[in-house]
């Protein structure tokens, strides 16, 4: 850690001494105070639930502001790089901090789609679950099981074996991903093809079949590519810092990526997708459009137990710049399927409108997200609802890694260990069985 930038002063009305506290400069965002020596001199800890306002690690990867609806992958911009690069060259900016030239990003997606294959015996592992699984708890225990058949590169403090762990579980979430989905089908599972674009090949595995030549429709691909770039970090999210967390203890990194992937699976973070979109199929069972005010009414209505999902996020008090993308996108899909007058999105356009203009969502900063237009688009191109939070999964593990990777290279790492604030019973003697 550098130097102090400056130094704040911590003082107390109960006639404590005070104390001074380093804080330091990011070069963007607000400045950090220093408090671990806070407990050493004081013998006092800090509350903070949910992490709100404590900075758990020094990153230079994804920064957030969260006010202007800005978000930057190592600096770059995420209008500037969902449109000029693809997802493979994102993954290389995320993992070593740079975009990478013509050569460069040849020999990384060669070396990348060289790990596209999985496991033969994974086969064997599927079929111990139900076909009716949900695809997020098959895919807990395939990441899982990686360990077990790549323990060739499960040291976590190996940069080599770091390096072949990165470029697998990039490679591999693709094909365990449409191996879930062709499960639940009861189709057969599709192989790898590398002659195909990261995006055009995920597509193969997931809609084609044995009996019919596929053919990838690029608008779809370059839609789905958009997709995996959107979601491919977003900073110190609850996942991420599972991942660090999980990580810290030193354990192989297909379990903590395992640990990301359970985490994206709730409801509040990855699965805010699938939620958002069985809202949208709700609202249309029940009256379609004609009941969006009479929804929108509920959701204003703090008895009536309606949420409204896919609007507000934790760290985005202003348009999530996600979301402005992922519209264009979402309107390129339907158009290019003939969806135009698809009634969900008619739905969606509907319930932003009333979002944007009515002072209750206006004044509580409500926007649409991410998830409000990724769910239709997903939806138009073919992926099942309960397919969703997978899709993100695959799209999130280069950035689960990369900051994985960083935890483990600095040197100021040490096991996760977050303290508490405990009001439970002081101690006191078990009492005999008679007087209990």
């Amino acid at each position: 850690m550098k130097l102090a930038d400056y130094k704040a002063t911590l003082s107390f009305s109960n006639g404590k001494p005070s104390m001074e506290l380093p804080v330091y400069q990011g070069s963007v965002g607000p400045d950090v105070v220093d408090i671990r020596k806070l407990y050493g001199q004081t013998g006092m800890f800090t509350y903070d639930p949910g992490f709100l306002s404590t900075a758990s690690c020094q990153s230079t990867i994804t920064y957030i502001d969260g006010d202007k609806g800005e978000l930057l992958y190592r600096g770059y911009p995420i209008e500037q790089l969902a449109t000029n690069c693809d997802f493979l060259e994102t993954c290389h900016l995320l993992l070593y901090g740079n975009l990478p030239n013509a050569s460069a990003k040849a020999d990384f997606t060669k070396r990348v789609t060289r790990h596209t294959m999985v496991n033969e015996q994974m086969q064997f592992f599927m079929r111990g679950f139900r076909r009716d699984a949900h695809p997020m708890a098959i895919m807990t225990g395939l990441v899982g099981a990686l360990s077990a058949f790549y323990h060739d590169s499960t040291d976590i403090n190996n940069p080599e074996h770091r390096e072949v762990a990165a470029l697998r579980l990039i490679a591999k979430m693709p094909t365990l991903v449409a191996m879930a989905y062709k499960y639940s089908m009861g189709q057969p599972y599709m192989y790898p093809r590398n002659d195909l674009s990261y995006a055009g090949n995920f597509m193969h595995m997931m809609f084609a079949t044995p009996c019919e030549d596929y053919s990838v429709n690029p608008v779809i691909e370059r839609a789905l590519d958009r997709i995996f770039i959107l979601h491919a970090d977003h900073e110190q999210n609850a996942s991420t810092s599972t991942v660090r967390l999980c990580g810290s203890s030193g354990t192989n990194p297909f379990a903590a990526i395992a640990a990301g992937v359970a985490c994206l699976w709730g409801p509040a973070h990855g699965g805010a997708n699938e939620a958002c979109l069985n809202m949208l199929e709700e609202i249309q069972a029940s009256g379609g459009i004609a009941k969006v005010g009479h929804f929108m009414e509920q959701v204003k209505d703090k008895n009536s137990g309606v949420k409204l999902m896919g609007f507000g996020h934790r760290v985005y008090k202003n348009y999530d710049p996600r979301a402005k993308l992922m519209q264009e996108t979402c309107r390129e899909v339907l158009t290019e399927l003939g969806l135009e007058n698809d009634p969900l999105f008619k739905l969606s356009m509907a319930l932003e409108k009333i979002a944007l203009e009515d002072d209750y969502f206006v004044s509580r900063k409500l926007y649409p997200n991410v998830d409000f237009y990724s769910g239709i688009v997903q939806r138009a191109i073919g992926i099942p609802v309960n397919m969703f939070t997978g899709v993100f999964a695959l799209a999130r593990t280069v950035g689960w890694i990369a900051q994985l990777n960083e935890m483990i290279s600095d040197p100021e790492y040490k096991i996760g260990r977050p303290r508490q604030l405990f009001s439970g019973s002081v101690t006191r003697s078990v009492p005999p069985m008679a007087q209990r």
